[in-house]
């Protein structure tokens, strides 16, 4: 397959970026990235499951929000403390109707949407001098979605993209407490003052930095990219 001059012109640019990636890195001592996945690697929008979740349920905007804030069927789901099948069954209590799974699920994962691959190129640079570590809060059917999109965007597994991939369910622990960035740090041999963290909710961020862990905070999708090009 031939390479156009604007392909080639834009891999050019691309690698210029990457030649001053670890400018910020380096200053910092830095030889440790931990990635959070939702709304860092992967694009994330939970108002559409909110959305869909007062859908199926019949339940208002704010009610849908306030049970997902405050029932614990979702922490324990994330820690793996409980299946697919209960945490189902808890939604259709709510809604007082028999849902099938394919709806409970298909409502679940709306907040789930592309892999923009610019960014696993980036971690596929990064891994060459960095050891870098995926740490994500999630469940069976988030996983099992998440992975359909990365296949679909022609991703490699992730187990295969970072040195290791963490995941709260299987953990049996779960952001934004530091006994789960303890564990990442102590089986990896991680120094936390040469780590840094890269999560989208304050309280993760405020979780690490506990630990002495060095973190950023993904406001918006081009947070990390434009961090990584020394924006």
């Amino acid at each position: 397959m031939r390479t156009t001059k604007s392909q080639g012109q834009s891999w050019k640019s691309m690698k210029m970026h990457f030649k001053i990636i670890n400018l910020k890195l380096i200053q910092a001592e830095v030889k440790h990235l931990i990635f959070d996945l939702g709304g860092v690697i992967i694009n994330l929008n939970t108002k559409l499951t909110i959305q869909a979740f007062s859908e199926i349920t019949g339940k208002s905007i704010d009610e849908t929000m306030d049970f997902a804030h405050s029932h614990p069927i979702f922490p324990a789901y994330e820690k793996g403390e409980v299946e697919s099948a209960e945490f189902r069954s808890v939604i259709r209590s709510i809604s007082h109707h028999p849902l099938a799974d394919e709806a409970i699920d298909l409502a679940w994962n709306a907040m789930i949407l592309d892999l923009p691959t610019d960014r696993t190129d980036l971690l596929e640079t990064l891994k060459g001098t960095y050891d870098i570590f995926l740490l994500s809060n999630t469940n069976h059917i988030h996983m099992d979605k998440v992975n359909q999109v990365r296949v679909d965007s022609g991703v490699r597994p992730f187990d295969l993209l970072f040195q290791k991939d963490y995941y709260s369910h299987l953990m049996g622990k779960r952001k934004p407490d530091t006994e789960i960035f303890d564990q990442v740090l102590s089986e990896n041999n991680l120094n936390p003052t040469e780590t840094v963290f890269f999560d989208d909710n304050v309280d993760n961020i405020k979780g690490a930095a506990q630990l002495g862990i060095q973190t950023v905070h993904v406001t918006s999708p081009q947070v990390m990219m434009d961090y990584f090009n020394g924006q």
